[in-house]
């Protein structure tokens, strides 16, 4: 797998159900927990900032229904929520952005602080701000900032910036939806596949032209998960698009075709996480993929491959899961570093690498995660939640890191 994930560390305070997260993430990262536990809470804590980014802070929060549902909500009521990314850019260079949004009256906000470094401050290029106001800055100039966005956006016009803002905005979230995938498409930007599939067929389109690699990786994993299907590829109806399917049918020596229309849930979502995992092309290199349980509507005999598509797509890209799926993890080859253990209590969201005995049933190959996940085995850390709950009461999100 990759040996430098793009996302290296993750802090996370008073968003939506997490009090406080700080993890460390792999090539591949699986967080697992039960429906209800919080596991897209920390992808969408991703999602907003590569949203925040390549829109406002303002749209990415009213689209998560304001304020006060991205804010965690509790007897304390905080007035704020903070990121912090940990990061190494595809030149080696380490660094780590932060930013955190406080509350004002009648539903408004403003970014409180917010800091960009890279290598350490003093090493290399970095910016901090407070309120809208250069604290400390590498950069002679820097641009004039509002209270209501991220700095990032406008200090990604200085070079020194640009690949932090390349890096952050090139991250894709996905929770596929087959209804979306199904219907006849408009044409569209064909670089990144969109959230929910919406315009799978123009990223198809593009990978013909781009990455017949990818393609093919897309029709082996599919045929792998799916049998019946031999291929796929975009297909013009009128001024729209769809895809169109090459499929076995009985009494019939070739393949028919059959267009998205005609596709099961389970097929179309299918495609939908392999288009994600595999879409890096000569024009655009996904940064980090997160995908919402890609085993949802597949039969459990598909996990194997899925599984090892997963695998193949995280030696190029960084991957992130969410699952509650023992079949998916039934495999000695899942280490347990790959695996984040999520968990409620009292209605807030615990995220920590696995506990100590956990994970030496699997290292000794005892257990295997799936295994354990069916006896109901995978906990998080005691130890390593207490520890973040403590340094989240006594400590903020900025500094430290590369310094």
């Amino acid at each position: 797998m990759s040996s430098t994930p793009f996302l290296r560390r993750v802090v996370l305070r008073n968003y939506k159900s997490i009090a406080a997260c700080d993890v460390s993430l792999s090539a591949l990262t699986y967080l697992v927990g039960a429906n209800g536990s919080g596991k897209s809470n920390f992808l969408d804590a991703l999602h907003l900032v590569r949203d925040a980014l390549t829109g406002s802070l303002g749209n990415a929060i009213n689209e998560r229904g304001g304020l006060n549902e991205v804010r965690r909500r509790s007897a304390g009521h905080p007035t704020h929520f903070g990121i912090r990314l940990e990061f190494t850019l595809r030149t080696g260079q380490p660094g780590w952005y932060a930013f955190e949004v406080g509350a004002l009256t009648n539903g408004a906000f403003e970014v409180r602080k917010e800091e960009c470094v890279l290598t350490g401050v003093g090493k290399g290029p970095f910016f901090r701000l407070e309120r809208d106001k250069p604290v400390q800055t590498s950069e002679s100039t820097f641009p004039v900032v509002t209270r209501d966005r991220l700095a990032l956006v406008s200090a990604s016009g200085l070079e020194v910036f640009r690949p932090v803002y390349d890096g952050l905005t090139a991250m894709g979230f996905y929770n596929l939806n087959p209804k979306l995938i199904r219907e006849l498409q408009k044409p569209q930007d064909g670089r990144l596949l969109k959230p929910a599939g919406e315009n799978v067929a123009s990223v198809i389109g593009h990978l013909e032209q781009s990455s017949p690699e990818s393609i093919r990786l897309i029709q082996e994993y599919l045929h792998a998960v799916v049998p019946m299907v031999h291929g796929v590829e975009r297909k013009a109806v009128g001024p729209m698009e769809s895809l169109s399917f090459r499929q076995d049918m009985a009494g019939v020596k070739h393949p028919w075709h059959f267009l998205a229309q005609n596709m099961s849930d389970g097929t179309l979502r299918a495609l939908g996480v392999l288009v994600a995992l595999f879409q890096k092309n000569v024009d655009f290199a996904p940064s980090v993929i997160g995908i919402e349980e890609p085993e949802t509507a597949l039969h459990p005999a598909a996990a194997a491959a899925l599984r090892e598509a997963l695998k193949r797509a995280a030696d190029q890209t960084q991957v992130i899961v969410t699952s509650h799926s023992p079949d998916l993890l039934d495999d000695f080859d899942v280490a347990p570093e790959a695996l984040l253990a999520v968990a409620s209590s009292g209605g807030q969201t615990n995220i920590a690498p696995l506990d100590e005995a956990s994970r030496d049933s699997m290292r000794e190959h005892l257990f295997s995660a799936g295994e354990l996940l069916r006896l109901n085995q995978l906990e998080p850390d005691q130890k390593s939640v207490e520890s973040q709950n403590a340094r989240g009461r006594q400590s903020d999100l900025f500094g430290g890191g590369g310094d």
